[in-house]
């Protein structure tokens, strides 16, 4: 849960101010949650600007659906609930499934020892040490990097490890959202994961994962 999460009421006390149209609460909302919004519209859409369009889409359909909203999950899933619905129609993209048989290895079997190796599977040679991120300006390089990394993930790859890994869902929440089945959330999980890693051993150490 972020700062801004921590300084909400409770659903209900929320649910209840914004149905009385209290701008107040729903301005705090929207400091709270828009980053988080946006980030995982942009795992579905082209550009920033659209996420943006998304985002205020979903604020509009908060407004107009909170009298509706039962309380069967969290505030905060609802909302999001709305913004991926908008996020796949607005980026044309209504995949759930992957190939399991697209997947290729995390990482380059030539890495692993061979079979008939005395040591079969363990590395050929362990991975270089990478820099220490102490240094302000290399911590703030390696989140570009990231970034950029995220950003280039395949769609479901993207949105997977955003839920995940940025805004902290757990993985029952994202299936739940993302109408995925529980294996296929680990291996959309795992793929982005590996992918991102790969960029950042290349980035810290010039080396190809």
């Amino acid at each position: 849960m972020s700062i801004a999460d921590a300084a909400l009421p409770a659903d209900a006390v929320i649910v209840a101010r914004l149905r009385g149209r209290d701008e107040a609460m729903f301005a705090a909302l929207i400091d709270a949650w828009s980053p988080g919004l946006l980030r995982a519209a942009q795992a579905f859409v082209a550009d920033e600007h659209a996420a943006q369009d998304v985002v205020q889409e979903t604020w509009l359909g908060v407004l107009r659906g909170v009298a509706a909203f039962e309380g069967r999950s969290s505030l905060r899933t609802w909302v999001y609930r709305i913004l991926l619905n908008r996020a796949r129609t607005r980026g044309g993209r209504d995949a759930r499934t992957i190939p399991l048989s697209s997947l290729a290895p995390t990482v380059a079997p030539s890495r692993f020892r061979d079979a008939d190796d005395p040591y079969p599977g363990h590395w050929r040679r362990h991975p270089p040490a990478w820099p220490s991120s102490e240094d302000r300006v290399l911590a703030a390089e390696v989140r570009r990097e990231l970034g950029q990394a995220l950003a280039g993930l395949p769609p479901r790859q993207r949105i997977v490890v955003t839920l995940r890994d940025v805004e902290g869902y757990s993985s029952d929440e994202v299936c739940e959202l993302l109408q995925l089945s529980s294996a296929n959330q680990r291996v959309l999980l795992h793929r982005g994961r590996a992918a991102l890693r790969a960029a950042l051993e290349t980035y810290l150490t010039g080396e190809v994962a």
